[in-house]
């Protein structure tokens, strides 16, 4: 085999019900160049192990453990390890469509200046279900869904950053700005966020470029977990204190996240009470207002670790 000029990751934690079909997804690539696969088993309990070992003998496919947890230092493992210029990462319950390694690598050979890139993402439903019908399509981002059109877009809007299930970065761009974040990204149940809206402002702020290419497809599966209200909460809670450390991160903590923090809390209950007849735009109200309790909670316990310090 050549040396591989693209790598595909999977970080993958206690998912052994869909790990086999995404790595097989990716072993499936019809892509002109060489490339490789990597498996990053971020300390999982469950059958991981066995069902990588049942495709080993591949020779694109490596597994790598990784007993820390948290999946931006598992991305960063599997980055040290990778052998291509190129770095794509696929979550362990989503899907590649068999060309989405080729669109991912002839758009960075296309543009010198191409930091990130994704694509779009579709929903799998769990057999016998349906969306819910409380579920608005801006809540339906938090399962995963990306669709930005069926053109390429040049991102400047860091809010509309590639979704991590469907996430592509130059090798010499991450090792320039010294990997994820290991303060943001999942932590085993903490569903802590961000870390991809954070690579994308560093791309911006030097110069690099960000873009959406709709045909780099990918189908992530819904859990039956995630179609539960509870699970939208948990996951507006910690998208507000990944939003507050974001903040902090970059020197933007303080009283100022009190106030932003309570204008938007209020701001969503207020939009809530707008949207009382429609029961989808209702609950997105709750969960954005429900979020904002995070970030001020995290906000509140950084002054107080603050001034602790101080004393």
């Amino acid at each position: 085999m050549l040396e591989p000029q693209i790598t595909a990751i999977i970080c993958t934690y206690n998912r052994d019900i869909y790990l086999g079909a995404a790595i097989d997804s990716l072993l499936a690539q019809n892509i002109a160049c060489d490339f490789e696969v990597v498996v990053v088993d971020n300390g999982s309990s469950d059958s991981t192990r066995s069902v990588v070992e049942q495709r080993i003998e591949n020779p694109r496919l490596k597994y790598v453990f990784e007993p820390e947890i948290g999946l931006s230092v598992a991305r960063n493992t599997g980055a040290q390890v990778a052998k291509g210029t190129i770095i794509a990462y696929l979550d362990d319950d989503a899907v590649a469509c068999d060309h989405w390694l080729e669109v991912l690598y002839s758009a960075y050979q296309n543009n010198p200046k191409l930091a990130i890139a994704g694509g779009k993402v579709t929903l799998l439903w769990p057999e016998g279900t349906q969306p819910p019908p409380w579920l608005s399509s801006g809540l339906a981002t938090n399962l995963g869904a990306y669709d930005l059109g069926d053109s390429i877009v040049y991102i400047d809007n860091p809010g509309l950053t590639p979704r991590g299930l469907n996430y592509s970065i130059r090798r010499n761009f991450l090792e320039e700005i010294g990997g994820f974040d290991t303060h943001l990204g999942r932590v085993g149940t903490k569903l802590l966020s961000n870390e991809e809206l954070q690579m994308t402002e560093y791309a911006l702020q030097r110069d690099w470029q960000v873009a959406y290419f709709p045909d780099a497809l990918v189908a992530h599966n819904v859990s039956r977990e995630r179609l539960q209200r509870s699970w939208f909460f948990n996951r507006g809670w910690w998208q507000g204190i990944s939003e507050c450390y974001r903040e902090q991160i970059a020197g933007k903590a303080g009283v100022g996240q009190l106030q932003r923090g309570s204008e938007r809390f209020f701001r969503g209950l207020y939009k809530a009470l707008q949207y009382f007849s429609d029961p989808a735009e209702r609950f997105d109200k709750l969960v954005y207002a429900y979020g904002q309790l995070g970030y001020l909670n995290a906000a509140i316990q950084g002054l107080l670790a603050k001034k602790n310090r101080s004393q």
